[in-house]
């Protein structure tokens, strides 16, 4: 596991792969990255954690490049404190211009690094941090109260209170960036906290993705199992997370989709901050869904669902889908996948789409009659 702490990781990425746009073909024919990882250690801190690019070391190929981060914290209130990461390929420069920004939102059971930036060597690449970065993206993501280096609180972090964590993580973005609106991906209760947020901030959104995305639930498997617990969401503000939660998430819906080894790299990470998780999501998605109306979110929305996700089937994804008012909309489902989409052996595909949908031509519109 390449994940400590506040560490950070540098990246070696193949120039070559960039220019081509291409990399060893996977998963149907679809192209990845394949990049090498180095971690160094670095320090935790109370303020932005400044880190020069990298320079080549003797003996390393002249074409290879280091992915650029920082660590970032903010200030909710008084009490909590949010952490948030970053990634692109090079640090940004005074007057360039602006990479596209892509911000991800994580889900109930594990915080931001462990989701989006996992390393698990000898495993092929996890990170989709490290490829949107690859794609030429500014990658954001950060952990919600009482997640990962978050603020722990006794406040069980429930979609509303993702909504305004994210209200203070974007004024970090926009002044880093000199953008005032971004790409967002939330997975699983993630994709509810954004789709939360893109009803109250419209504004700030660019294109939305909804991943592993539940609307009522109506016919969910996982939550009509997940509601056998509602009394101990109602009463308690966090629940027990071990090593073998964390391994079912990855066999729940159909064993076999996912490397073994992920599971194991996840839960090494996630453990350094204990063995419990707040319940505020899964309250939510037991008891007080639909959290998010489809005719308030303005964007342009891709849903994405793996084809044996548990968490809502796809009748009630496609009545969500159908009421959105903007028709730049996209549904895909990717095969062979489970809730952790963006983890699974499909993942490229997941990629592939993504970028695709994120990277659409402006399209024509007709000029207003006067």
């Amino acid at each position: 596991m390449d994940l400590t702490g506040n560490g950070q990781i540098t990246d070696r990425l193949s120039r070559r792969s960039l220019l081509k746009g291409t990399a060893p073909v996977i998963a149907g024919g679809l192209a990845a990255i394949s990049l090498r990882r180095q971690l160094v250690a670095q320090p935790g801190s109370a303020s932005r954690v400044p880190s020069a690019p990298a320079m080549p070391k003797p003996g390393e190929a002249p074409e290879e490049v280091k992915i650029w981060s920082h660590d970032y914290w903010t200030n909710k209130g008084d009490n909590v404190k949010l952490y948030m990461f970053r990634k692109r390929l090079s640090a940004p420069q005074s007057g360039e211009k602006p990479l596209p920004v892509l911000f991800l939102v994580h889900g109930s059971s594990n915080s931001s690094r462990a989701s989006f930036d996992l390393h698990v060597p000898g495993h092929g690449d996890y990170s989709l941090m490290d490829q949107f970065a690859g794609y030429g993206f500014d990658v954001w993501t950060m952990d919600f109260e009482g997640y990962g280096h978050s603020t722990q609180t006794d406040n069980n972090s429930d979609v509303a209170c993702g909504v305004e964590d994210l209200k203070v993580a974007v004024e970090v973005v926009a002044r880093e960036t000199g953008q005032q609106s971004f790409h967002f991906f939330g997975e699983s209760s993630g994709a509810l906290r954004a789709g939360a947020f893109a009803m109250v901030r419209p504004e700030r959104i660019r294109r939305l993705v909804l991943a592993a995305f539940t609307y009522t639930g109506k016919g969910s498997p996982t939550l009509a199992k997940r509601a056998e617990q509602l009394d101990y969401y109602r009463t308690h503000n966090r629940r027990p997370r071990d090593r073998n939660m964390i391994r079912s998430i990855f066999t729940r819906d159909k064993p076999g989709t996912t490397d073994p080894a992920v599971a194991e790299a996840l839960a090494d990470y996630e453990l350094q901050f204990g063995d419990t998780i707040p319940t505020g999501t899964y309250l939510d998605m037991t008891a007080n869904l639909p959290l998010v109306d489809p005719l308030k979110v303005q964007a342009p929305v891709l849903i994405v669902r793996g084809q044996f996700d548990g968490i809502a089937t796809e009748e009630d994804l496609f009545t969500f889908f159908t009421k959105l008012p903007n028709g730049d909309r996209q549904f895909s489902i990717i095969p062979d996948s489970v809730h952790a989409v963006s983890l699974g052996y499909n993942r490229a595909l997941l990629w592939h789409v993504v970028r695709a949908f994120l990277e659409m031509p402006p399209r024509h519109e007709e000029p207003q009659k006067s």
